[in-house]
Order: C-alpha cells, then structure tokens, then sequence
C-alpha cells in the first residue's frame, strides 16, 4: 500500500537545467552577467541577522514593488519566484476537481502544479507555429474552469501573444474565470505590439499578473518574485503563501536589485541584442526557429531533441532538451553564444 497520493506515480518531476562542471551553460535561462551592484552587499549584511525570522509582511518589498508599478501595495502577493505564486494562486482559486487551462508546450512546472494542487490540467496544444492557440484555449474552458495561464512570452517556445489577439481572447472569458498572465520574461520583450499585462488589463479584477525578480534582475538564486491582482486575489493568495517563505536576504537583495534598474536594462539590451545575432545565425541551419521574445530560443527538433542536447554537452555546451518536442537555448555571453554556434558549424 502506498503511503502518499497514487496519482503522482505518473507525475513527471521537475526537471532543471544541468549544470556540468567546465561547461557553459545554456540551459536555464540565466542572465550570465552576475548580481547587479549593490546585491551582495545587501545579502551580506542581511546575513547577519539570520537568527531572526524574515518580515512575513514583505511590506518594504511590496511597497517598492508597488510604487515601481504605480499600484497599491495590496495588489502586491510575494512569493519564492513565480513559479511558487502560481502554486498559491491555484491553491486559492481551485477545489478538487476544478479545471486549469493552459497552453502546451509550455512551462513544465504547470501540470505538476495542477496535480499537486488536485485541481484538472485541460492543455491545449500549441499551434504549428509553437505559440499559443487562443482560440482553442477560449473552446476549452468550461463552467468546470476556475484559472486560465496565458505564458506571455512562452517558455520554453520563445514565442509572444499580441495585443489583439490577447484582447480578443480576454472578451471571450467569463468573468468568474481567473487569467495568469506568467510574465517571467516580461524584461526582454522588444516587440511593442506584446502587452504589458498590467498596463493592458491591470483594470480587470479577473487578470493576474505573474513576474518574477529571477530573470533579468539576476536573482535565481535567491527565488524571488510576485503577483499583481485585484486587492480580493492578492489578499487571498497571502493567505496561502507558506509562512516566512521570501527569506531575508531575499528580500534584501530584491531591494537592491530594484535600486539598480538602469544597468539591469543595460544588461537586458545586451542578451537582446546577442538574442537577435545568434537566431539569425542559427536559422542558416534551422529555419523553423519561431521568433522569441525571452532571453532563449527554441529548436523544434522533435525526435532528436535529445541526440542534439548530448552532441552539444560533448562540445562543452549544456543545453535543455524536451525529448520529442525541441531544445531550449538560452542567450549567454558572446563568447559563450559563439562556442554555441560553432557545435552548428557556423
């Protein structure tokens, strides 16, 4: 007899980007340029006190949060990255049984949620150009649907939703069903017809925003992030948010990676611009890569995802493959990009 849920035996566990020693790694979209100024600092000092529990409250986080984005800060629910606000987020709007629509491919960690979470996953499979099919995922959803993800750009796909489309497919869904815009990689989009979420729909009660401090602010490590909603949904997603989860030097470091905007957007133009250099390259070879709006790109290998991610691990180059969909590439350094390239022959 089985001591915990049967239902997870057939639950795929996360799985991260590998880090191998000697090796550049281009597979977990990391920005490569290291903490920006003053982060260190901040989590050194914020060390010192770490007998003593964290604010709960986040309060100086999402004041500043906040007063960046122009909202009041009982919009704001903080949390250990996205990824964990999504958990929250679920567990506060779905009982047992309730429906989540998302896109699929898209972040690997949606399903696990759901499951985990009790609620029912209805993916919707991406259209032949591997970006959403909002048609489709407005058709899917029921009076059994409590929560729609719209990955905006998608991961691991690259790809963007547009502002018309986007609100066209926000029209078509009821009132009583809550919309995740995941904008993790909100920093790099340089497309000016992709919607900021909360500029676009901030005035929705039924849109949630999902961004994320570990991206282009450089702060993977240390798992911060946050969710913009209605004042009734954020307080409802604090209720659930696990007690003292945003650690101190988190929260220290998220303070000061916020001080440092204008060199986080220097670095951002930096991966955007090599963005731009290596999938052009890269199309000599495979001209099906759709275009990307994240810090990464996909390769729509299918079959040989797999075959591909070991021939460039054997040339020093880690890369994360979806065995039979495609491989995800994140943009590194130039130097790290051309070592990349050059497994390509280019």
């Amino acid at each position: 007899m089985s001591l915990t849920r049967p239902d997870l035996d057939a639950l795929p566990a996360y799985v991260p980007g590998r880090s191998v020693p000697g090796a550049i790694k281009l597979a977990s979209n990391e920005v490569p340029y290291g903490p920006l100024p003053g982060v260190v600092e901040a989590v050194a000092e914020a060390v010192a006190g770490v007998h003593r529990y964290p604010d709960m409250g986040v309060v100086a986080l999402r004041d500043r949060i906040a007063s960046r984005l122009g909202v009041d800060a009982d919009r704001i629910a903080t949390g250990c990255g996205s990824v964990a606000l999504t958990e929250h987020l679920l567990r506060a709007a779905c009982l047992p049984g309730d429906e989540v629509v998302y896109p699929w491919r898209s972040f690997e960690a949606y399903p696990i949620i759901a499951a985990t979470t009790a609620a029912t996953s209805v993916r919707v499979p991406n259209t032949a150009e591997h970006a959403h099919d909002l048609d489709a995922m407005a058709a899917a959803i029921t009076d059994r649907t409590r929560l729609v993800i719209v990955c905006n750009p998608n991961n691991p796909t690259g790809t963007a939703v547009r502002r018309a489309d986007l609100d066209a497919f926000l029209d078509k869904v009821p009132s009583n069903v809550l919309v995740a815009l995941d904008e993790a990689y909100r920093e790099f989009v340089t497309d000016e017809t992709v919607p900021d979420g909360l500029a676009a729909y901030g005035d929705r009660p039924n849109v949630v925003v999902l961004r994320t401090l570990s991206k282009a602010w450089g702060l993977a490590g240390l798992r911060v992030g946050y969710l913009i909603g209605s004042p009734a949904v954020a307080a409802a997603v604090r209720k659930v948010v696990t007690p003292f989860s945003t650690s101190g030097a988190a929260q220290a470091a998220a303070l000061a990676a916020l001080s440092a905007e204008d060199e986080m957007l220097r670095r951002v133009s930096l991966v955007c611009a090599e963005r731009e250099r290596v999938v052009t390259a890269v199309r000599k070879v495979y001209p099906e890569v759709p275009e990307t709006q994240s810090n990464f790109f996909w390769l729509p290998l299918g079959d040989q995802s797999a075959q591909f991610a070991a021939r460039c691990e054997e040339a020093g180059v880690i890369v994360r493959s979806f065995q039979g969909d495609g491989v995800r590439v994140t943009i590194g350094t130039p130097e790290e990009n051309d070592q990349f390239l050059a497994v390509l022959g280019i």
